[in-house]
């Protein structure tokens, strides 16, 4: 059981490492229009999700999902919401934004903390509470410093964090209602890309250097880290799973400071120091129940149970 988790630890830690290093992958595609880009994330991430699907014996669940009108109708939902979502990303990243998407994830799992108060009666810890506070507390203190709303961070942290509750509403495995959302969104991706480029010079910019190979790897990309993920996420407890997202922005958070040289003022920093300061709160909450849990389990196995 201890391997499974560890083997659960690394599964999710690494897919939230390639997630914060994707911003490196998606400035190589600068040059190329970023609707044009999330269409071709959609048509190969469908074309590499299909075969994955076919080989792994997924096909005849497809197609029995495929007669549930609400799931198809739930999957619809989740694929705008994810679609948005990449979409307002390699924005945020090829326009030299790539902290504001930082921020966005930082917030979206404390949003999600929220939603799940609100829509599903979940209880928030002392430390959960604190920490919404804290993030409320940095995004006002952002607002009233720039008087602007941060309008990216926002569409990030939103549309990712109704896209979760979205999926917690499906009932079908993960790789088939991802299967189906992608399915959803694939001829809007398809004829977008084909009248863009035949209205903008698409076809030659993806067909230009080194974009002819970026283009298709943006569909691994895309679903590598997402299938070690839910392979992962199933092998590790909640709270570690929660504790270990952090990892990716955090490292978007140093691409976007130290490769790229997005400006970092005082107003900022000091939203960023707020924002953390409250998700630290429960990172060493979670940190001490995994803690107890363990020194628990420990007493029970070192106590035989009396006849």
């Amino acid at each position: 059981m201890k391997t499974t988790q560890s083997q659960g630890v690394v599964a999710v830690a690494g897919s939230c490492a390639m997630w914060g290093l994707l911003p490196l992958f998606w400035n190589l595609l600068a040059p190329v229009n970023a609707v044009y880009i999330l269409a071709h994330r959609l048509i190969w991430s469908m074309v590499f999700l299909g075969v994955f699907m076919l080989i792994t014996g997924w096909g005849k669940m497809i197609l029995t999902t495929m007669k549930d009108r609400r799931t198809m109708l739930l999957c619809l939902i989740s694929g705008a919401l994810i679609t948005f979502n990449w979409g307002v990303y390699i924005y945020a990243v090829n326009s030299g934004h790539v902290l504001d998407a930082s921020m966005g994830y930082f917030i979206e799992p404390v949003l999600v903390v929220v939603i799940g108060l609100i829509f599903f009666r979940e209880r928030l810890s002392k430390a959960e509470t604190l920490t919404v506070i804290m993030a409320a507390i940095g995004v006002v203190y952002l607002v009233v410093r720039t008087g602007s709303l941060p309008i990216l961070s926002l569409l990030v942290a939103v549309s990712f964090g109704v896209y979760g509750v979205v999926k917690k509403l499906i009932t079908v495995p993960v790789q088939v209602s991802l299967c189906i959302e992608t399915l959803w969104m694939f001829p809007l991706a398809i004829l977008f890309a084909l009248w863009w480029a035949r209205s903008s010079g698409g076809g030659e910019a993806a067909l230009n250097g080194v974009s002819f190979w970026l283009l298709p790897a943006s569909g691994l990309m895309t679903l590598i880290p997402l299938l070690i993920f839910n392979i992962g996420v199933q092998k590790v407890p909640l709270y570690l799973s929660g504790i270990l997202t952090y990892v990716s922005p955090s490292l978007q958070f140093v691409t976007g400071l130290f490769f790229f040289h997005e400006p970092m003022n005082t107003v900022r920093m000091t939203t960023f120091l707020i924002i953390w300061a409250g998700i630290v709160i429960t990172v060493v909450d979670k940190i001490q129940i995994m803690y107890r849990e363990k020194k628990a389990l420990r007493e029970e196995k070192g106590n035989p149970k009396s006849s």
